[in-house]
């Protein structure tokens, strides 16, 4: 269950983050409230899954998988566009998650 957790907080933080580039600098209001609804429900789920999983997986776990969503959302709704080493940044960050997630004791499986 707290992988599901972890998932929604995840997928909040993305949409919360998404949110802030439709905002235009906070201009417009209902992608401003999307933000502060995102984060909220982002910051709570997170919360449920620090019952369990250490904050430091955790933090490491959120924070890498929402990069990696955003980076991803980024090229397909807003066009933007990486280069190389931004690519093996991302890329190592998801070996990250997954030496994390694979072989961690700290990490409930």
């Amino acid at each position: 269950m707290h992988y599901l957790w972890l998932f929604i907080a995840v997928m909040a933080e993305t949409l919360g983050t998404t949110a802030v580039q439709a905002s235009h600098q906070f201009t417009r209001l209902w992608p401003s409230v999307a933000v502060v609804v995102f984060y909220v429900i982002s910051f709570y789920c997170m919360s449920l899954t620090l019952r369990v999983m250490p904050v430091g997986v955790v933090y490491a776990l959120w924070a890498g998988l929402g990069i990696v969503f955003i980076a991803i959302i980024g090229f397909l709704l807003f066009g933007q566009r990486l280069d190389a080493p931004a690519l093996l940044g991302i890329a190592l960050i998801i070996c990250g998650i997954l030496v994390i997630h694979l072989f961690s004791k700290t990490s409930p499986h």
